[in-house]
């Protein structure tokens, strides 16, 4: 029994017509009509009932249907679990992160990734959590690192929590210190002072305006509306201060003074998502699994 010949017979039985399943698997109808018969010389029973230009399937012609159904459907996952294992020599990983994580987080694991998978194209989409929970459902991308609690909580997507990271607040090395001097700044320490803002719709922005709000006052704006490169520039600048992730402070610590938030400060965790209904590739499974190992 070859896999031709299973593949010709499902073809003639889902179309009950020889010629039209010649069409289907692209050969002539003579070749195809003596494959079907050696292949019932070989299983000792005819397959089909064949009466002036009727076809039907005989009983054992049934019986073996959902088995070379099975067959057929076995070897194409086969033929395509080890070409995506060949895909790790080419092949794609579409990656969504905030612009702070693309920052702080992604450099050295990306790197490490590209060292050991070079022909791996990595494509990166910066934006903030609710636009890469759209575009995760709308199969845009493979996996997105995430703030939790996501926006718009979604049964589609799966979450594994990767980090929980301090935020600190930064200001100009020239500009007087936050909190009056101190080693640490409270929240609270913030009224009065004049932040750089991130744009709506980022996550920083959200958490930081409603740590304040909690704390009994609505913060005071210097600027707003940047991404993270563009709101340190502003602070280099000395036009106001921000409360931005460690790892990004730290990476971009030239011309910035940190400071730490005093306990309990100011969290977030870090989540990395991708649909529940579909397996990322296995190029993208495996930067995730470099990524949960970091």
């Amino acid at each position: 029994m070859q896999f031709q010949q299973l593949q010709y017979f499902v073809a003639v039985a889902e179309t009950l017509h020889f010629t039209r399943a010649a069409e289907l698997v692209h050969v002539a109808q003579p070749s195809l009509s003596q494959q079907i018969k050696a292949l019932e010389r070989e299983l000792g029973a005819d397959l089909f009932r064949r009466a002036r230009g009727n076809i039907t399937l005989t009983d054992a012609g049934e019986a073996l249907l959902p088995l070379a159904r099975r067959i057929l459907a076995d070897t194409e996952t086969a033929r395509h679990e080890v070409q995506e294992v060949a895909q790790l020599r080419g092949g794609r990983v579409r990656l969504g992160a905030t612009p702070s994580l693309c920052t702080g987080l992604l450099p050295d694991v990306l790197r490490a990734f590209h060292d050991r998978y070079p022909g791996v194209r990595l494509l990166i989409e910066e934006g903030g959590s609710h636009d890469l929970v759209r575009e995760l459902a709308r199969g845009a991308l493979d996996l997105a690192l995430v703030v939790l609690p996501l926006p718009t909580p979604s049964p589609a997507l799966t979450t594994v929590e990767l980090l929980r990271e301090d935020l600190v607040v930064v200001s100009s090395p020239d500009a007087t210190r936050p909190g009056r001097g101190r080693r640490t700044v409270r929240i609270a320490d913030l009224e009065g002072e004049r932040l750089v803002m991130f744009r709506h719709g980022y996550d920083l922005r959200e958490l930081t305006v409603a740590a304040c709000r909690a704390e009994g006052f609505e913060p005071e704006f210097a600027v707003e509306g940047g991404e993270m490169d563009a709101v340190l520039g502003f602070v280099r600048a000395g036009l106001g201060v921000a409360v931005v992730p460690r790892m990004v402070a730290a990476r971009s610590g030239h011309g910035l003074r940190v400071t730490p938030l005093a306990r309990p400060g100011l969290h977030r965790a870090i989540a990395l998502a991708h649909r529940s209904d579909v397996a990322p590739p296995r190029a993208a499974r495996e930067l995730q699994r470099m990524l949960l190992e970091r």
